[in-house]
């Protein structure tokens, strides 16, 4: 393969006007044998252009990716698919760890990717030599190749980082090698300081991190090994940081190596405290790791920990993940007496001077909020922004800590009401307080002695506030309101007054922060207080308008949930602006849609998401409301026309949205633009019908039954629904859409019953039973195509027994009638919930009655009636249950106290409970502690048993109240044999026990009970 012409073809790439020509020349000749080697060459040379190596490595990333692993040819293919040539593979083997060693950062970045892809497919079966090439990189003299071989280790740790610990035999293996190489090196290295020692350093840890984060393979890392590891993090956290790196730019220090090792081993160390060293928190396998781990190194990290958190204290800079990790460290610790004690007498310190000012409002809040106020709101809504961080770590460490030791909470109330009393407090800090009381809130309602002053802390120091001139105050206290809008308010004026002026703040106020605050806020307190939905109700429309204005303008997602809520608050009121505020999320939904950003943004999904959710809540809201909801529907149909006509990739999460909205559109009448949704449905369903038939299923239904002399006037609907439900059954969608398919196709035969489908009957019951002839894993597919056939035997007998006798399949030349039969009754009992019984029995009805009985019959007659009183007694467990009330579990768990506790003395542990409660679990004898002799024989009787089944949701004229009564279509069947075919009536009734008879005997009464009552509803 010639190097130069890749190379002048990967040149023409980078220049637009040969691109085209160049990527013609690439795709001819990638599938030559030798082209991906040569590839790798050029990206190693330093003789060609940078860009062009560039170029080389993307390339090469690509095929790996695509073209690596061994492909078989698709289903009906007889040409195999492009792999990249075992040769080739092989040669890419022997020199990209080479590679990544030699080459720069950004292009090592696209073959640490293709290494990644490769140990994925490879390794260990066609490549073990990668651990000792590594292992000699690690051990040379020459420094500069460790950190490529670093990297190339890191990839093959990541690889194995999820796995669960029975599946990563093979990496450590490779560990057993490496993992003491690494400590030596990265011990060696402690005392450099310099730029290079400091990367391998921390990509050292990094390879240390995947180890350990998903389990901890204590065979590989004993009490020995962890003790060196131990003392290795501590040092790295107990070390200064070089006095140049001050010099640059604060936003920009976070990025330095030093203190991305800080960060790493803080990683490890949080991790390895939180998911394996914290007693009574762990799995049984870490029980004794645990207590070690608490015993040995809690107490000497958290020493390193609380003196970085003193530093950051003493106005000395920590970045934001440091201090972050730092303080859920401290968080962990709580739970320990070991480590409270030592974290004690700082406690107050920690809480006042390293808590407090990282709750308060902060230059570089004020920065963002004049800058761009959007911005700031997104900022305060997203907990995983770098920024946000320390702060959300600090509100947890505060209310865990309140929560758990009992010293904390009054201290800093105490605190907290200084700063509000004092009229000259820096607003700041007002804001601080606030934000930790807001914060405390739970905890604060839980405790009769704060929560009778809360009613008077409001209404003396929120109040005021929400009419200050700074607007961050006035976001605060409204956030503080929302917080606190569980409270039983005693004065209803106090009341009035908290929501008149959160009302005033989203209706008046001029900044958009405090805006998005008031309306969560109002939004609460109408939820929680019933006299605070009485206020608002007359502003409801502004209020409305207001709200749909602050989505428009910020789309927060945070704020669709508000008007939802508010929508469900105030449906009736909402009728007279229910168009205009529908048409209004529609033009925001297009505009979200529209949006230059919207590929790159996962905000901008969320956000639309949240839109097309407010949109189908409006809809139910006014589904009573006949002339609304049309004018609804044009709206609608706009919002579902704009998904439907874009891109599949695109649009397609936003399905189950839209084919919600046409569900609730089709509930009561189908217009006929609906109907011509059908076949625009039908198209999309083309491309993506496995992913969406489940989810198009509710409306689809609708079709069927809301609407059926339309459904039957044009045989295309019908066709297109059954075609739809054909695809599935034909082609491996799985088997909880294959359930739909069937059930859909059970739904039109009930709905049309004796309205003139017989043309449908055979096509439906070849779908089914093909089906079933493929092969079927779970009983609920088998019984859902069962009862297909059941279906069609209930809407016409003879014609089903026609069907099946002309029914053939490919490998079995006998008709199908003896197999169906037979398949149903040894499935019987895997009929569960009410409408598949009772569908059966109906079924087994009719087959006990036909004219010229199959020969399969005869043979399993002996089983029919047993099967029949088997699924009644499902049935009467069922109706029973429906009957009975069950509990409330709230009050079966007993009023709750007046006084919450869960503060632990000093001298415990959060978690002894917890040990022994779990102790006892596991040493508890077989047999206590439920009835697992009987689990056999109560398996029938499990939930199933109890509950409809998911299917049921979708209803046939079985299931209504005036529908077949299984109780009288049995007997009266069993009377009319009993009548006619006294012979055959022997048949089925001289197996039954006498148990059997007596069964018997009550369904005979209950049936007559039932037709002598016409108050069927109460069954």
């Amino acid at each position: 393969m010639d190097p130069n012409r890749i190379i002048q073809a990967l040149k023409g790439t980078i220049d637009p006007n040969l691109r085209i020509a160049a990527e013609n020349e690439l795709n001819q000749s990638y599938k030559i044998i030798n082209f991906a080697p040569t590839l790798l060459q050029i990206i190693v040379s330093e003789q060609v252009e940078f860009p062009v190596r560039q170029a080389a490595a993307i390339y090469l990333k690509n095929m790996v990716s695509q073209y690596w692993q061994d492909r078989e040819p698709s289903l009906g293919e007889v040409i195999f698919p492009f792999n990249i040539h075992e040769n080739d593979r092989q040669q890419i083997r022997d020199h990209i760890v080479e590679g990544i060693i030699r080459c720069p950062e950004s292009i090592r970045a696209q073959l640490t990717m293709c290494l990644r892809a490769i140990i994925k497919h490879d390794f260990p079966g066609r490549w073990t030599t990668i651990v000792d090439k590594m292992d000699v990189y690690l051990q040379s003299q020459n420094s500069g190749s460790w950190y490529g071989s670093l990297l190339a280790l890191y990839q093959l740790v990541k690889t194995y980082e999820y796995r669960n610990a029975d599946e990563r035999e093979p990496l450590l293996a490779a560990m057993q090698i490496f993992l003491p190489r690494i400590q030596h090196l990265i011990g060696q290295l402690m005392a450099d300081a310099t730029i290079f020692s400091v990367l391998i350093q921390k990509q050292i840890l990094k390879i240390f991190h995947a180890l350990v984060q998903y389990s901890l393979p204590l065979q590989l890392i004993n009490n020995t090994v962890m003790t060196q590891w131990m003392e290795i993090l501590r040092a790295i956290m107990d070390r200064d940081i070089p006095a140049e790196t001050l010099e640059v730019d604060e936003d920009d220090r976070p990025e330095l190596a030093w203190w991305k090792c800080k960060k790493w081993a803080l990683r490890i160390i949080t991790r390895l405290f939180e998911r394996y060293g914290s007693p009574g928190n762990v799995t049984k396998e870490y029980y004794e790791f645990a207590d070690f781990f608490l015993k040995t190194y809690s107490v000497g990290i958290q020493q390193v920990l609380l003196k970085v958190v003193d530093q950051y204290r003493q106005k000395q800079y920590v970045t934001p993940r440091v201090l972050q990790q730092c303080l859920n460290y401290l968080n962990q610790g709580l739970s320990h007496s070991l480590t409270w004690k030592q974290m004690k007498p700082h406690a107050q310190t920690i809480c006042q001077e390293v808590i407090f000012p990282l709750m308060c409002y902060k230059d570089e809040d004020e920065k963002l909020w004049q800058e761009d106020p959007y911005e700031y709101i997104r900022m305060k809504f997203n907990l995983y922004d770098d920024h946000a961080l320390p702060a959300t770590a600090a509100q947890s460490l505060l209310c865990k800590a309140a929560r758990k030791r009992k010293e904390v909470l009054p201290q800093m109330m105490e605190f907290c009401h200084q700063i509000l009393i004092n009229p000259s407090a820096d607003p700041r800090k007002k804001d601080g307080a606030l934000h930790c009381i807001g914060a405390l809130a739970e905890l604060l309602l839980k405790k009769r002695m704060y929560r009778e002053q809360m009613e008077l802390m409001l209404q003396n120091y929120v109040f005021p506030l929400l009419n200050s001139p700074m607007g961050y105050l006035r976001a605060r206290s409204c956030w503080v309101l929302h917080n606190f809008s569980p409270l039983r308010f005693h004065d209803e004026l106090v009341l009035r007054n908290a929501v008149e002026l959160v009302k005033q703040d989203l209706v008046e106020d001029k900044e958009m922060p405090v805006k998005v605050e008031a309306a969560i806020a109002l939004q609460t307190l109408v939820s929680n207080q019933e006299q605070a939905k009485l206020y608002i109700r007359p502003y409801i429309r502004p209020v409305m308008q207001e709200l749909l204005h602050v989505v428009k303008e910020t789309e927060n997602d945070d704020l669709t949930n508000v008007i939802q809520k508010m929508i469900c608050e105030y449906n009736q009121e909402v009728a007279a602006i229910a168009v205009d505020m529908t048409q209004n999320l529609a033009e925001i939904f297009t505009r979200v849609l529209q949006s230059e950003e919207y590929e790159e943004n996962e905000d901008k999904t969320v956000m639309a998401l949240g839109i097309l959710s407010t949109i189908d809540t409006i809809l139910t809201v006014m589904e009573d409301h006949k002339e609304i909801t049309q004018q609804l529907e044009g709206i609608c149909l706009q919002v579902i026309g704009l998904v439907l006509q874009k891109p599949i990739i695109g649009m397609a999460e936003f399905y189950e949205e839209i084919l919600s909205l046409a569900f609730g559109l089709t509930c009561q009448t189908i217009s006929p633009q609906m109907w011509q949704l059908l076949g625009v449905l039908f198209e999309v369903f083309q491309h993506d019908c496995f992913d969406y038939f489940t989810d198009m299923m509710p409306l689809l239904h609708n079709y069927i039954t809301v609407d059926t002399d339309m459904l039957l006037s044009n045989p295309k609907h019908l066709e297109v629904i059954y075609s739809m439900c054909k695809k599935v059954l034909t082609i491996d969608a799985g088997e909880d859409a294959e359930c739909h398919a069937a059930k859909l196709l059970e739904v039109i035969i009930l709905q049309c019953r004796g309205r003139g489908i017989d043309q449908c009957i055979p096509l439906f019951v070849e779908a089914v039973l093909e089906r079933l002839m493929l092969g079927v894993k779970s009983s609920e597919l088998r019984t859902m195509c069962l009862q297909v056939a059941i279906a069609a035997l209930y809407y016409n007998p003879a014609l089903l027994i026609h069907t099946l006798d002309n029914m053939h399949f490919p490998h079995n030349p006998q008709p199908i009638t003896a197999h169906f039969i037979n398949q149903w009754m040894n499935d019987t009992e895997f009929f569960l919930g009410l409408h598949d019984r009772k569908m059966c029995i109906i079924g087994l009805s009719v087959m006990m009655e036909l004219p010229s009985r199959p020969a399969a019959l005869e043979g399993v007659a002996a089983q029919i009636i047993p099967s029949i009183l088997l699924l009644f007694l499902g049935l009467k467990h069922l109706y029973a249950s429906r009957l009975i009330n069950k509990p409330d579990l709230l009050a079966r768990a007993g009023a709750q106290d007046e006084d919450q506790n869960e503060e632990i003395p000093s001298d415990e542990d959060e978690v002894n409970e917890n040990r022994n409660a779990m102790q006892q679990q596991s040493s508890m004898p077989t047999g206590q502690g439920g009835d697992d002799d009987d689990e056999d024989e109560e398996d029938y009787w499990d939930d199933d048993g109890f509950e409809g089944t998911p299917l049921e949701e979708y209803s046939t004229p079985l299931d209504y109240d005036n529908g077949e009564d299984e109780y009288q279509f049995f007997t009266a069947a069993l009377l009319r044999v009993q009548n006619t075919d006294t012979a055959w009536y022997q048949c089925l009734t001289a197996p039954l026990s006498d148990d059997q008879k007596k069964q018997l005997q009550e369904i005979y009464s209950i049936s007559q009970q039932r037709r002598s009552t016409t108050a069927k509803g109460q069954w």
